[in-house]
């Protein structure tokens, strides 16, 4: 395990600072996800690894997580996602696998294979019972989990690349969207019966449903970002979208802040309630590629092209907006963030 002891730096016009650094990636972080205990976050990335970081310091606990210990497999993990009930990890890679991590012991306890190319993207049914995975390969499937068994697929979803899949919350239907398609389809969870296409100017990168499902979140090639009543298809986009691709979005649990990252090397956040950006951008080095909402609130954590994962306070932006509320909630559970990364290469 190398951990660079370089620093960083930010762009000086950035008006706040990550507080914190994981550093130690050899390759692109594709996917980033809080573990329930609210302390420790997990990362997968191009370098043929997942890893596991403490948040507060920064630091990577233990070694590297590769599959059968094989510390030269350099396949690319081009997706993770975390079980609802926080105990299992599955991840996507370059040779078209689909992998189940346990937590506790950090090995893999199952591999599915079928796809061809790239998995870009994977969703977990609420239940935990079934698993969506989205390829390169331009097909959507479907994965019992105690089975290990494709229950639906492939599915031809008409897009080139996949780079979003997300069940809905009631695990009914499942979103897809990805490159040379400019729609975001909706397909039956059960039956694998296309029920809606919604068709735009650009290519969909990042979806995620409201808690409600009575609304779906698309970020786009184009740079947009566009909130969809389901119902009637009518959509708002977000004012000050950025001009490059919106590769990753996550939605706090109360449906009120939302996170993206861009190619344009900014994270941001929005209030749904006035669909207005809160605060200034938060600029990276590089391209963003994944971003993820803590449990609590207070934390957003993304991921640069620079290798480099990043810790941001976001509680604070809020307390200087006078925008504290955005990130409260009643009763605040696990919040699993789908995070999803689109590469232009």
């Amino acid at each position: 395990m190398s951990v660079p002891s370089t620093s960083i730096e930010m762009d000086e016009t950035s008006e706040m600072k990550p507080y914190q650094t994981m550093r130690g990636h050899t390759g692109l972080v594709n996917g980033i996800a809080h573990l329930p205990d609210g302390r420790r976050v997990m990362t997968c990335s191009k370098d043929g690894s997942l890893r596991l970081w403490e948040r507060e310091s920064g630091t990577q606990i233990g070694d590297d997580w590769r599959d059968d210990g094989d510390e030269e497999d350099e396949e690319e993990v081009g997706s993770m996602a975390l079980s609802p009930n926080g105990k299992t990890v599955a991840s996507g890679s370059d040779d078209g696998t689909v992998r189940l991590w346990d937590i506790e012991t950090r090995k893999v306890t199952a591999k599915w294979t079928g796809h061809t190319l790239l998995v870009r993207s994977v969703s977990w049914s609420a239940d935990g019972e079934r698993v969506a995975s989205g390829s390169y390969d331009g097909t959507l499937r479907v994965w019992e989990v105690k089975s290990g068994e494709t229950v639906l697929g492939p599915i031809k979803t008409g897009c080139r690349d996949i780079d979003a899949v997300v069940y809905s919350p009631d695990a009914s239907k499942i979103a897809t969207g990805g490159y040379r398609e400019t729609a975001v389809k909706l397909w039956d969870a059960r039956t694998g019966e296309l029920l809606s296409t919604l068709k735009q100017d650009s290519w969909a990168l990042s979806l995620t449903w409201t808690s409600d499902q009575k609304k779906l979140i698309v970020g786009y090639g184009d740079g947009t970002i566009t909130v969809f009543n389901i119902a009637t298809w009518q959509g708002i986009a977000l004012d000050g979208s950025n001009r490059q691709p919106v590769t990753t979005i996550s939605l706090f649990q109360n449906d009120r802040l939302l996170a993206s990252g861009s190619y344009d090397k900014t994270a941001r956040l929005w209030n749904l309630d006035t669909n207005l950006p809160v605060g200034s951008p938060l600029r990276h080095p590089d391209n963003v590629r994944a971003v993820a909402l803590s449990a609590d609130g207070k934390f957003l954590v993304t991921a640069c092209e620079d290798n480099n994962v990043y810790v941001w306070d976001i509680h604070t932006i809020l307390q200087q907006a006078g925008l504290e509320d955005l990130s409260s909630v009643l009763n605040v559970s696990v919040c699993i963030a789908s995070t999803f990364a689109f590469s232009l290469y």
